[in-house]
């Protein structure tokens, strides 16, 4: 009996929470608010088209500098590593010799230019008396001739004190062109130049600063045919733990070669490099811009899922609840996706709460397309070129 009754305490016992357990989960689901998110309201529209490639960075100019007199090395002015600008000092190479030449040039023409005066005064004594017959006109004729000497040796002594002031020219070395400076090649009391042009330091000049890379030969002849820009848009980026450097510029050279062994075509692109931050033979990404006078219909990548049925997105359907929206992609980069079928103008595609989407689920949803949508990411990372 007392067995009895503990097995009908058990099944009553069991039966109430097996109730209780049916009915929580509807009771949650009639209590549950609809789900919060975001959404952007796609539009087939003109996008900025951008490529991506790898490429290494390489000097606009690189100088060798030179000593190209003779000399001992007395000044250096300039420290190791130094950014210099064209025409500073930065080597002085003893100049006394130099000076002395100068001025024994300049010496050699007043002494002629003395010889010519008397010259010219016999000659102009000379010629009224050699008129009247009361001088040999051959007197006359060698005084000429001396005078024609002398004219052209003081046209030497200019030409000897113009190499004398170039020669003591070369001894003050200045940069050739701005940029930075290696480390120097020789010390003060070095004997330079002597039998060979000594090579001091050497100057790269990183602003602009040229960026090569090979895109495919179909990607050039692609580029070519849609571009619309003479100097098209390009930026490279540096990507680090500390900091993400980007520099803007244009491609303004494509060779006229393909590599036999890449199928590539080398192209070069000039960026601006005010401060310096990025120096010859580092890697980075170069960005080309292709065109943007073409429609696509466009969305975030990350809003993109894939299952054993297809790639899909979530869209809000009339009734305000999630539905699925199966598609097909085409062209992409990190900031978009071309969707080809799948989607049309005004779908209101969902960006947040991803993870608890479901199909049929209630939402409430706030359009965030002015600050999320593909146009609003791209003005954000500087992806919208300026029309010229």
């Amino acid at each position: 009996m007392k067995t009895k009754l503990i097995s009908t305490i058990l099944l009553s016992s069991l039966f109430l929470f097996s109730s209780c357990s049916d009915d929580k989960p509807e009771q949650v689901q009639k209590e549950m608010p609809p789900l919060s998110v975001n959404t952007i309201t796609v539009k087939k529209e003109p996008i900025p088209i951008w490529k991506q490639y790898t490429g290494t960075t390489k000097a606009s100019s690189d100088q060798e500098v030179r000593a190209r007199v003779p000399g001992i090395l007395k000044k250096i002015y300039f420290k190791d590593g130094d950014t210099v600008i064209k025409g500073q000092k930065l080597f002085m190479i003893e100049q006394d010799e130099y000076i002395a030449a100068r001025d024994a040039a300049k010496a050699k023409k007043a002494q002629d230019e003395a010889s010519l005066k008397l010259a010219n005064a016999d000659v102009a004594r000379y010629e009224p008396l050699v008129k009247e017959g009361l001088a040999p006109r051959a007197t006359l004729e060698q005084y000429q001739a001396q005078q024609a000497g002398l004219k052209a040796a003081i046209a030497g002594d200019v030409a000897e004190i113009k190499k004398a002031q170039l020669s003591l020219s070369y001894t003050m070395i200045r940069a050739p062109i701005s940029g930075k400076a290696s480390a120097r090649r020789v010390d003060i009391g070095n004997l330079v130049g002597q039998g060979e042009s000594t090579l001091l330091t050497t100057i790269m000049s990183v602003d602009p600063i040229y960026t090569y890379f090979s895109p495919s030969q179909n990607d050039v002849r692609l580029f070519e045919k849609y571009r619309n820009k003479e100097k098209p848009v390009a930026f490279i980026e540096i990507n680090s733990q500390r900091e993400t450097i980007r520099l803007d510029g244009y491609v303004d050279f494509s060779n006229n070669v393909v590599d036999s062994l890449t199928s590539t075509i080398s192209m070069r692109a000039t960026i601006s490099n005010p401060d310096g931050k990025v120096l010859p033979g580092t890697f980075v990404y170069v960005n080309l811009f292709i065109n943007d006078k073409y429609s696509f219909l466009m969305i975030p990548p990350e809003v993109i899922f894939s299952d054993q049925l297809g790639t899909y997105v979530y869209v809000v359907d009339k009734d305000n609840k999630v539905k699925r929206a199966d598609i097909e992609t085409d062209y992409s980069t990190k900031y978009y996706v071309s969707v080809k079928t799948g989607l049309q103008d005004g779908d209101r595609v969902i960006v947040s709460a991803l993870v608890k989407l479901k199909p049929g689920r209630a939402i409430k949803a706030t359009d965030v397309s002015s600050t999320h949508g593909i146009k609003a990411v791209l003005e954000k990372n500087k992806l919208i070129p300026k029309s010229k």
